[in-house]
């Protein structure tokens, strides 16, 4: 004989099965669908990851930075601590103090690295040429550094440093709303924009 108790347990399971699926259609299907086509209507670009493509061809997201490798014809990103460098998978600070040794050290070598790439001296390298942001994965670097880059690239590609300066000037973003955050320059949109003008 069963328990009075499990009576409506059990006439309360029914109902309840049938609410978990009806909101796992809803709100787990449904939703994130409809979500997803109107993002793909309203906002394309966006929806897609802010991919830039150059002759057809996608070589990144205009909001994950990326490495160029040291090459001197192009402006340098800030330092990544994400995974390997630049690990979309791997977003993250590398959560060293001001004090640790090796944050000191990594200093170090990326100061001497920008003096040796653009001859800035030394007490003059812009703090994006030496920390990494937080997530690691920031597409943007300070006017001051790209400005610091302006005279390598320009002489690496031969162009005049005006030419390059006004394409600095050009592609960089100002404060959103006018007052939050700081201006920058978006690297790979910047970069593009020097490979379009050979």
């Amino acid at each position: 004989m069963s328990s009075p108790l499990a009576q409506p347990a059990a006439r309360q399971l029914w109902p309840a099965l049938r609410m978990l699926l009806v909101l796992t259609a809803v709100v787990g299907l449904a939703y994130p669908l409809a979500l997803t086509g109107f993002a793909q209507v309203a906002f394309p670009d966006r929806a897609d990851g802010s991919l830039l493509k150059q002759d057809g061809k996608v070589v990144g997201s205009k909001l994950i930075g990326q490495s160029f490798g040291g090459k001197p014809q192009y402006f340098q990103s800030r330092p990544s601590a994400a995974g390997d460098g630049y690990d979309p998978l791997a977003s993250s600070a590398s959560n060293l103090g001001p004090e640790n040794m090796d944050l000191i050290d990594a200093i170090k070598v990326r100061r001497a690295a920008a003096v040796k790439l653009d001859g800035t001296a030394p007490d003059k390298v812009a703090p994006d040429a030496l920390l990494a942001s937080a997530s690691g994965l920031d597409a943007y670097i300070s006017p001051t550094y790209a400005d610091q880059q302006v005279e390598r690239v320009a002489r690496e590609r031969g162009l005049d440093p005006t030419t390059v300066r006004r394409l600095v000037d050009t592609y960089t973003a100002g404060r959103v709303l006018g007052f939050l955050g700081e201006p920058g320059v978006n690297v790979l949109v910047l970069n593009l924009a020097l490979d379009r003008l050979r």
